[in-house]
């Protein structure tokens, strides 16, 4: 064998030998998947402003009687009652007060003879100025009597008509028309009696609205007429508009006050809670779609892609929701590149090929 046959025969041994050989481990880049990914981005978010409160009536309407020391005799309506204005909610015992009426009357008949006899008395002697039958002092004696009759007579006529005001006052009317909220009365209690809640307590029209905190930040966005969607304590939800923006906010817990009105129905009853999403705001967050937050027992996160790919888990703290988006209180700055699926088998240090084919929910 020549010295060339020779070495070639030893290059074949020496490819045979390698093509044997085990293979080297692929690398961690080698073997990364493509993953869709959106980044961090300011967005807005449709109705993401929220707010709750107390539902109470527009109209908060106090019923309580006005005339003192006398007792319940009967009770007309309760709690859930429609009224109209005007209508006997309940009546006060009436039988010393007729009598006094009687008494009144019958004295203002008395004083009214005595203004009439003590005015013809000075009538007849009215010619007999200067002709010397009787002095000066003895006619203005009669006219003087005579106009104090009068001045009786019309001082009784005033005492009759306070005293029918007091017995018509016995009926305690509803002032408004509405719905009774609350009733504070029982048969038997005494008018004027100390008590500090009013009789009953009506909403007039039976108007309840929405009583919202908002805080003072988020102002800006809120006007009377803005549409709202307001979910009471049963999980209902109804319409309501904006009826009222408060031109105060609270020094201590810088909050305002949004009233917002909402239809008459018989489960939307005061003292309840309620909150409402402001359907028309939008504002601009930082935010990623909804599907990208992870959720386990450390609580919420993001799994950040980094420029070489490699994966880390990021915690967030999460705010309002609107349009499949989430607004990020506290994570990854604006531009930071994450995981579109939180359900993705990723685990921190893996690394990933960025797919860019995800979109963020339209908004």
């Amino acid at each position: 064998m020549t010295t060339t046959r020779r070495w070639i025969a030893i290059a074949l041994a020496l490819g045979l030998a390698a093509c044997h050989g085990k293979a080297s481990p692929p690398s961690a880049h080698q073997t990364a998947r493509a993953v869709s990914v959106v980044k961090v981005e300011m967005r807005p978010i449709p109705g993401g402003l929220i707010a709750s409160g107390v539902l109470a009536p527009r109209n908060d309407v106090a019923v309580s009687a006005d005339v003192t020391g006398y007792r319940v005799s009967r009770l007309l309506v309760d709690e859930g009652a429609w009224v109209r204005a005007g209508q006997p909610l309940a009546e006060l015992d009436s039988a010393v007060l007729r009598a006094q009426l009687e008494q009144q009357i019958a004295l203002a008949a008395q004083q009214k003879v005595t203004a009439e006899q003590r005015e013809a008395e000075a009538a007849r002697v009215s010619d007999l100025q200067g002709a010397g039958v009787l002095s000066q002092e003895q006619l203005d004696a009669r006219r003087f009597a005579a106009r104090s009759a009068r001045a009786a007579a019309n001082a009784q006529d005033a005492a009759v008509r306070e005293t029918r005001t007091r017995l018509e006052h016995l009926t305690l009317r509803a002032p408004v028309a509405g719905l009774v909220i609350e009733r504070n009365v029982r048969e038997g209690d005494l008018s004027g009696g100390g008590g500090t809640n009013p009789w009953f307590r009506m909403a007039e029209g039976g108007l309840i609205e929405l009583n919202a905190d908002v805080s003072e930040a988020d102002f800006a966005q809120l006007r009377p007429g803005l549409a709202a969607k307001v979910t009471l304590a049963n999980s209902q939800v109804v319409d309501g508009q904006v009826r009222l923006v408060s031109p105060r906010v609270d020094a201590n817990t810088q909050l305002g006050r949004v009233r917002v009105a909402l239809p008459v129905r018989p489960d939307i009853r005061s003292g309840g809670y309620a909150k409402a999403s402001f359907v028309d705001t939008t504002r601009a967050v930082a935010s990623v779609p909804e599907t990208a937050v992870r959720y386990d027992a450390t609580g919420a996160s993001l799994m950040v892609v980094a420029a070489d790919g490699k994966v880390s888990q990021v915690p967030v703290r999460t705010g309002e929701r609107g349009g499949g988006l989430v607004e990020l209180l506290s994570g990854p700055p604006v531009g930071s590149v994450v995981v579109a699926k939180a359900g993705s088998q990723l685990l921190p240090g893996d690394y990933v090929t960025p797919d860019w084919s995800a979109r963020p929910a339209a908004p």
